[in-house]
């Protein structure tokens, strides 16, 4: 068994456990702020949720394909490493829901589905009259009280009618937690309504709060989102080459397979304890780790060290989810799919999709003169049936939905299915507090981010990273909300 080199005196050494945008984006801050680093990543590909391929010839995202340009992690970090020329806005804008028959547009003045704008609301028809008088009624109701945490689709649904819940929030939630909206706490998934309802009586009033807090933050001309040219997944590759040029170290292929505690730093006895980390037949002794694994992961390496985080890491679902990348005829795709970019489809409406995205039209990359990109994505929580499906079966089942919602014809000359197994952790009731108990039952030298901590989007998670960096090198954490 061979052994890393002791880290020089003055410059700590940190091993990263995990190559996903988290771990990279944590390396990349260490280094940084003048640590020794080293990432190990169990696969052979960086970037975990974040895929960039081909189609057809042509690149495609496979997996997550955009940032929320509105917090700056993501686009700070990508100007950082050499990507500010090939960040792009959303070309088009307009989305809808698929629901009762028809698709609707998705209404404006909301947030995360709760709606503050009646009129708008009522304009997109998305809601039955009974379901938007439901809504209306609101103000007669006591205020709104959520306590220390509550479920966002029960307390909308209470609020507002389980119309909302089951045609607006379950599908806008549904897209990024994959989750059950009557599960998720509104705390974790949806904090800046949660806080507004501190001040607000109403959760149509807080929805109104948010959505005015919104506009102001964009008046300086920023987009909402923003994609890269190429796709979204060449980040981490990027967020890799400025690490390995600042001296740092990338193994991939390596799993680890025990965290241990070291024997501290010789000629530092005030320094803290020193860890070990085993991965691929050889020892890699530190100063530091930053864990930025999933929860399975996460548990079994602590285990031994921090046996109450280790039974918190235990009690995160995660929801699998598969994205269905299709090549079609342009002309032809063109002429069939309606404007905008793309749709969501409530589960209570009982289709296989749970969305479309019109890659073609919304990135002004994707594709060519004789391509458009399509995807859909499928799989929530508690739906492994979907899942087990194979290739060629959801392919054809996006088809018949895409058919049915929006009358395409067209036939693909190229699909790609990406599965993306335990890919999401659920932001149940009591998230929060969770992850305050992981991470207060952590050790000292031993920190963690990425998706399950404090947010599933690609600036959170970030965030996460940096967050971890700075309480390792001895600076306070720092969060943008």
């Amino acid at each position: 068994m061979s052994s890393a080199q002791p880290a020089e005196h003055g410059a700590p050494r940190v091993v990263v456990v995990g190559g996903g945008i988290a771990g990279l984006a944590a390396a990349h801050r260490l280094l940084a702020g003048g640590a020794r680093v080293t990432v190990l990543e169990a696969g052979t590909r960086l970037g975990g949720k974040l895929h960039a391929g081909e189609l057809a010839g042509v690149p495609a995202d496979l997996g997550a394909e955009a940032l929320l340009a509105r917090r700056p992690e993501a686009v700070d970090l990508a100007r950082a490493v050499g990507l500010a020329d090939a960040l792009q806005p959303v070309a088009a804008g307009g989305a809808a829901v698929w629901t009762r028959g028809r698709l609707r547009p998705l209404p404006g003045g909301q947030v995360m589905g709760v709606p503050g704008d009646l009129d708008r609301l009522a304009a997109a028809e998305v809601l039955s009259p009974e379901g938007l008088a439901r809504v209306a009624r609101e103000a007669e109701l006591p205020p709104a009280e959520p306590g220390e945490d509550v479920a966002i689709g029960a307390f909308v649904a209470e609020r507002l009618g389980a119309e909302v819940t089951d045609r607006l929030v379950e599908p806008l939630l549904g897209g990024v937690y994959a989750g059950d909206a009557y599960r998720l706490s509104m705390r974790a998934a949806v904090p800046q309504l949660f806080a507004a309802l501190r001040e607000e009586r109403t959760l149509l009033g807080a929805a109104r709060a948010v959505q005015a807090r919104g506009a102001a933050a964009g008046a300086a001309g920023a987009p909402v989102f923003t994609g890269i040219e190429g796709g979204v997944g060449r980040l981490p590759t990027a967020v890799a080459e400025a690490v390995r040029a600042a001296g740092g170290e990338i193994v991939q292929g390596t799993e680890v397979t025990s965290l241990e505690r070291g024997q501290g730093v010789p000629g530092r006895p005030a320094a803290p304890a020193r860890w070990r980390v085993l991965a691929g037949g050889c020892a890699y002794d530190a100063d530091a780790v930053v864990l930025a694994v999933p929860a399975a992961a996460g548990a079994r390496l602590v285990r031994g060290l921090a046996p109450r985080a280790a039974a918190e890491f235990d009690g995160v679902r995660y929801a699998s989810m598969a994205l269905i990348t299709l090549a079609l005829p342009r002309r032809e795709a063109e002429a069939e799919l309606p404007a905008g970019t793309g749709f969501l489809v409530p589960p209570v409406d009982g289709r296989t999709i749970k969305a479309s995205t019109f890659s073609s039209a919304k990135w002004r990359w994707a594709g060519d003169d004789d391509l458009f990109l399509l995807r859909t994505s499928v799989g929530r929580i508690d739906d492994e049936k979907t899942l087990e499906r194979d290739d060629a079966d959801l392919v054809t089942a996006s088809l018949d939905d895409l058919r049915a919602a929006t009358g395409l014809a067209a036939r693909p000359v190229a699909s790609r299915v990406s599965r993306w197994q335990s890919a999401l952790p659920q932001y149940e009731v009591g998230h929060d507090a969770r992850v305050a108990r992981i991470r207060g039952a952590l050790p000292a030298g031993l920190a963690v981010c990425g998706a399950l901590y404090d947010g599933v989007g690609i600036p959170a998670c970030i965030a996460s990273a940096h967050r971890a960096a700075d309480e390792l090198l001895g600076r306070p954490g720092t969060m943008t909300a």
